[in-house]
């Protein structure tokens, strides 16, 4: 389904939980998050916190901001980048304190059926 440029789509509950394990499948996006947590930041910001290149950044907060998790409001010269939802800081931190237990041999080498 493609929207008209700005215009904001809502999703099933299934699509929406499919993006965000999409987003948080990369370690990059999932630090910048953790980043955006505590206060907005510009991407120049994020890539000296985490250090990773400005590119990096920059292409993690495009698929961020496609998958609807993230935001940037303009403040004159820059772009600052924030949570895109409320929810999102507490849903973050409840899985902060998730505790899994997981079979070490599921993700060992090529043989892995996690991702497939």
């Amino acid at each position: 389904m493609t929207a008209p440029a700005g215009e904001r789509v809502v999703l099933t509950h299934a699509a929406a939980l499919s993006r965000f394990g999409y987003a948080i499948s990369d370690e990059t996006r999932v630090r910048i998050l953790l980043a955006l947590r505590n206060a907005p930041a510009t991407p120049s910001e994020l890539a000296d916190g985490l250090a990773v290149s400005r590119q990096v950044v920059s292409n993690q907060l495009t698929c961020l901001r496609g998958c609807g998790l993230v935001e940037s409001v303009r403040v004159g010269r820059n772009a600052w980048y924030r949570l895109a939802e409320p929810h999102l800081e507490p849903a973050l931190d409840d899985l902060l304190r998730l505790v899994l237990t997981v079979d070490p041999d599921c993700c060992a080498g090529q043989e892995c059926q996690c991702s497939r």
